[in-house]
């Protein structure tokens, strides 16, 4: 099996150095990349004989290509989609023509072959030339450009299938991208959100469970389920994944408690709409036991934030404590470590944190100490997967948390502003 994972975008100036780096490491010993000499390169070689050539196979092979010069097949191609260079794709393609059928990325990435890969970028033109050089993957091509919202790319894909119905699962994708564009243009062409019988056909648990916090294109992809016949539960929760204040005025006006009650994993990830447990919910700071405002801060929902503190919700009220002991964090500790937070970080974009801005405005006590178990999403790639950080204050929460790309570190200078960092 393939110990690493190309990227969506290979460099291979970069893979060549690994390769250099990798020899290095075989000749002066390093028992990691001895064992990867032995377990990659399909010949006996001695470390102390290896060569260059010899570090490209392994490389190559742990990324799961076949060959080095098959790697580097791999970074030219997807180089040239990138690039829309039309004619370098079909000369890589007439000289090895597996690469026809093959995941561009190697490995399984889910991009797909050149003709999926393309669709991913709206690459129109290739699109329709490797189409021409035999091509078929147009049902996962199509899959892809919903995905990406790439609604022009898509229509050209169904029009080469001859316009068929769509395939099951192709709001899957839109869904988990939180793609308004591409959920519209499914439903367009005929996708359902029930069945015959009235069954939820529709990726709800996708929408909820997704690692985007696009609030607006949650919302509203919600609503076009709703408005193609799927009936959402009327519960608060589900009012918030919708952002409809309306309906969350209502539950207020039914509960003036509403604003303290703290609400369990499944009342916010149901399972009658096909969520899961914990952790594949993806989450930052744990909400199971949280209240509305928590949920604000995890799911990006600066506009209903402001809308419960203006109602009279206290920015200090503490999440639930389970039997084992683990709870009792205010919304703080969620605006610190966030699934809102790994994105800007992941991208490298700037982390501007307003629900933490808009907590620790309205007088969030910095002292609060709480424990805390997480458990990592296994689809992230981390080695520390489970863990329990004990009497942490949120500011403790955010500096001990693995991995930093669900830590806002905006959040902890602010909370450093403002005395908190003791």
């Amino acid at each position: 099996m393939p110990a690493r994972r190309l990227p969506v975008h290979p460099d291979l100036t970069q893979l060549k150095h690994q390769a250099k780096d990798l020899l290095k490491a075989i000749r002066h010993g390093d028992a990691e990349a001895v064992a990867e000499l032995a377990a990659y390169h399909p010949h006996p070689v001695a470390a102390d004989e290896a060569k260059l050539a010899d570090a490209q196979l392994v490389l190559a092979r742990s990324y799961g290509a076949s060959s080095w010069p098959r790697l580097v097949q791999s970074c030219q191609l997807i180089d040239a989609i990138w690039a829309d260079d039309v004619d370098t794709v079909r000369h890589l393609v007439e000289r090895h023509p597996s690469l026809l059928v093959e995941d561009a990325g190697i490995g399984g990435r889910n991009w797909g072959p050149p003709m999926s890969y393309a669709a991913n970028l709206g690459r129109d033109r290739m699109i329709m030339m490797l189409y021409q050089m035999g091509a078929r993957d147009l049902e996962h091509a199509i899959d892809r450009a919903a995905l990406q919202g790439k609604v022009d790319t898509a229509r050209m894909l169904h029009d080469l299938l001859g316009k068929p119905g769509v395939p099951a699962g192709s709001l899957g994708g839109p869904a988990y991208t939180l793609n308004k564009a591409g959920t519209a243009l499914m439903l367009e062409l005929g996708a359902k959100v029930v069945g015959p019988s009235g069954e939820r056909l529709a990726p709800v648990d996708v929408v909820l469970e997704s690692d985007s916090r696009r609030p607006d294109a949650k919302h509203a992809i919600l609503e076009m389920y709703v408005q193609h016949g799927l009936t959402l539960p009327d519960t608060p929760t589900m009012a918030l994944h919708r952002g409809r204040i309306d309906l969350l005025e209502a539950h207020l006006r039914r509960d003036p408690g509403l604003l303290k009650r703290t609400f369990g994993h499944k009342e916010i990830f149901p399972p009658d709409l096909g969520c899961h447990e914990d952790p594949l919910a993806t989450q930052g700071t744990p909400l199971d036991g949280t209240t509305l405002l928590h949920m604000c801060a995890d799911f990006d929902e600066m506009e209903i934030a402001r809308w419960l503190i203006e109602q009279g919700a206290d920015v200090n009220t503490r999440a639930a404590v389970s039997a084992e002991g683990m709870g009792g964090h205010t919304a703080l500790y969620c605006a610190v470590v966030s699934q809102a937070a790994f994105w800007p970080n992941h991208q490298h974009r700037a982390d501007e944190a307003p629900i933490a801005r808009l907590i620790l405005d309205q007088g969030a006590d910095l002292t609060v100490r709480a424990t805390l178990r997480k458990r990592l999403h296994p689809g992230y790639d981390y080695h520390v997967v489970d863990r329990v950080y004990r009497d942490v204050t949120p500011y403790q929460w955010g500096v001990q948390f693995e991995p930093k790309v669900f830590v806002s570190a905006t959040a902890l200078r602010l909370i450093e502003e403002r005395g908190g960092a003791g």
